[in-house]
Order: structure tokens, then sequence, then C-alpha cells
């Protein structure tokens, strides 16, 4: 039972985070020069930040049970 429930949260995962945003663009500016925007205090608003907190559910989910399963 917990075997299919972590599967699914994996798949969750998955989808969730190639749900989220290009950041990796954001980062990629440290190279080319254009940090001035790197360092600035960006919120996260309406749907980016239900995917942010969304993804952080479902990681600590996936811990979780894969502690238990780890422990049983």
């Amino acid at each position: 039972m917990l075997e299919t429930i972590l599967l699914i949260v994996s798949v969750l995962i998955i989808a969730v985070v190639l749900l989220q945003g290009d950041k990796a663009s954001d980062a990629g500016q440290i190279i080319s020069g254009g940090n001035e925007t790197l360092f600035q205090n960006m919120k996260e608003r309406g749907f980016e930040l239900f995917i942010s907190r969304f993804t952080l559910v479902l990681g600590v989910i996936f811990f979780v049970i894969s502690l238990i399963l780890f422990l049983k």
C-alpha cells in the first residue's frame, strides 16, 4: 500500500517540478554578467506560489513515506 502511494507521490513530484517556472535562466545570468537581477527579492505569487508550496509538501510526504518503508 505504501509503495503505491510512494509511486504516485513520485510521479506527482516529477509533474509539478516540470510545471514550475524556468529559474535556470536566472541562474545562467551569473556567467553572462547579468547579475543585477540575481540578488533581488522576487516574490512568488498566485499559481507559482501554489506550485512551489505543493512541491514542498510532496517532498516532505515522499521523505516520510521513504523513511517509514526503510524502517519497516
